[in-house]
């Protein structure tokens, strides 16, 4: 691979990085938290079926949840405790899902993990161990990772691409991964390839994250390769650098059909986060039940990355951090471009949750939006050629069934139209509104 800077040719803008606030913070951990809400719908796919029922002792690391049918990933324990209880809960996503609370027991030994050499184990039994752990995609939509790593016969996958671009606004939990755990990274990145049975892997890392580009550098030289071959590409710093199909066109010029999946032109994607949960699961049998947060922005006392269990309410992280300031304007779980505004605290962590901002007004923009102007903003950023202003256009007229033909279930909502509309129009969420409209 070149000295040049990759990125994808169509699209994408350059919004402020606001990534100074924890960027050079290490990681902490939270102790733990009196009680965890442990949803049972943290995957794309069947929300889990408790295996435990009220009153159960549980232990951390127990399986707690399994789909029975269908698409999804086990749930596990993420505290040892007692079941307090099976109920609804608030989720930032889908409004509501069945949860299970654990009353923590501060008096449990914590569990200790004994690491194995993983070369003496199958590709079955590999993929075993990541299936068993309940591993999701950490940096996406939480597609459940040992059927991502199960692609068709047909596919002729030859390359996987970890992603550590990391380019949405104030997050930083994969570039201090990368600078803290490299090994593991890079041990998460062969075992993959060896469950893939492939040889060449590219890390993906935008530019403004040298320092995570010099450590990975090193360690994939300094770590016996067993006949891997792993290259680090520099990516421009441009949003959505880090969107999968943009990912893949940035660093192997192939480009990924309307509709198709990373397969479908040989490649596997996985966030650098993901492979090192899978470097856990599989060297040291631990499932995933514990996330590294980057908690920013102008409204938290203390901005910080964690590591907090699965579960963790918000409220126990603000608790923490030392609450919030007088001029807290809105809270929004994930990033500013993508993320989703959340009305309360008692809200859990999930295996999804990539961070959570508090944002006061000089961070955000509460101006009404207007009527579209017909600038043609939109239609220059969109990174998948799409027309976002038309779709805009036929929801308000009560037309958003008819809007798949401006590439509506193409959008992956990352957010560019509506972040360069000079009408500030909600461009995301009329997309958003065309899709259940649509009926999918």
């Amino acid at each position: 691979m070149s000295n040049t800077l990759l990125t994808f040719p169509k699209g994408g803008v350059h919004p402020r990085e606001s990534k100074e606030s924890t960027e050079h913070l290490p990681i902490e951990t939270l102790p733990l938290p009196e009680e965890v809400e442990i949803l049972l719908s943290q995957h794309f796919g069947a929300p889990c079926e408790p295996l435990v029922k009220k009153k159960d002792q549980v232990a951390e690391g127990d399986v707690i949840g399994e789909v029975e049918a269908g698409l999804g990933a086990s749930i596990h324990a993420s505290v040892s405790g007692r079941v307090k209880n099976i109920a609804a809960s608030a989720n930032p996503v889908s409004i509501s899902s069945p949860s299970i609370f654990i009353q923590t027991d501060p008096e449990a030994k914590p569990k200790v993990n004994s690491p194995c050499n993983w070369n003496d184990l199958s590709r079955k039994e590999l993929l075993g161990r990541v299936k068993d752990a309940g591993i999701v995609g950490i940096g996406g939509a939480g597609f459940p990772t040992h059927v991502k790593l199960s692609p068709p016969p047909e596919a002729k996958v030859d390359t996987l691409i970890l992603n550590g671009a990391e380019c949405e606004p104030y997050l930083t939990t994969d570039h201090r991964t990368m600078l803290e755990h490299p090994e593991e990274v890079i041990e998460g990145a062969k075992i993959i390839l060896a469950i893939l049975g492939i040889e060449e892997c590219h890390i993906g890392i935008e530019a403004n994250k040298s320092d995570a580009i010099e450590e990975m550098k090193r360690v994939s030289r300094e770590i016996s390769s067993n006949g891997f071959r792993i290259s680090i590409g520099p990516l421009k710093v441009k949003y959505p650098q880090g969107s999968e199909k943009q990912l893949i066109e940035s660093i192997t010029g192939r480009r990924v059909p309307g509709f198709g999946l990373p397969f479908d032109v040989g490649v596997i994607v996985q966030n650098v986060g993901t492979a090192r949960a899978i470097y856990e699961a599989v060297v040291l049998e631990k499932p995933l039940y514990e996330k590294v947060v980057t908690i920013s922005g102008r409204g938290i006392e203390r901005p910080a990355n964690l590591r907090v269990r699965i579960g963790t309410k918000l409220n126990d992280i603000v608790s923490f951090l030392g609450g919030t300031r007088s001029d807290l304007a809105k809270v929004v779980m994930g990033g500013p471009m993508m993320g989703f505004a959340i009305p309360t605290l008692d809200i859990p962590v999930t295996k999804t949750t990539s961070g959570v901002l508090f944002l006061t007004n000089d961070e955000i923009d509460t101006n009404p939006h207007g009527q579209c102007i017909r600038c043609g903003w939109c239609l220059d950023a969109c990174p998948m050629g799409l027309s976002p202003n038309e779709i805009g256009i036929y929801v308000e007229g009560g037309r958003a069934e008819e809007t798949s033909q401006f590439g509506l279930f193409e959008c992956f909502e990352c957010g560019c139209c509506a972040y360069t509309c000079p009408a500030k129009r909600p461009l995301v969420q009329f997309i958003r509104l065309a899709k259940m409209k649509a009926g999918k």
